[in-house]
């Protein structure tokens, strides 16, 4: 069996962190998102707690 020359184990290597890199992105992006629609349905709800008053 032949060895793969070392560029293509760099391009491997080079391919492999990219895409790691990407997961952690969508994962950042992910719970950012989780949290902003915590919040905002958390805001949300607030308002149906406090009287309506009428100006």
């Amino acid at each position: 069996m032949q060895e793969k020359p070392d560029w293509v184990t760099r391009e491997r290597e080079e391919i492999a962190a990219r895409v790691a890199s990407f997961r952690a992105t969508q994962k950042k992006f992910e719970k950012e998102r989780e949290e902003y629609y915590a919040a905002t349905l958390s805001n949300a709800w607030d308002g149906f707690n406090k009287p309506f008053v009428w100006n």
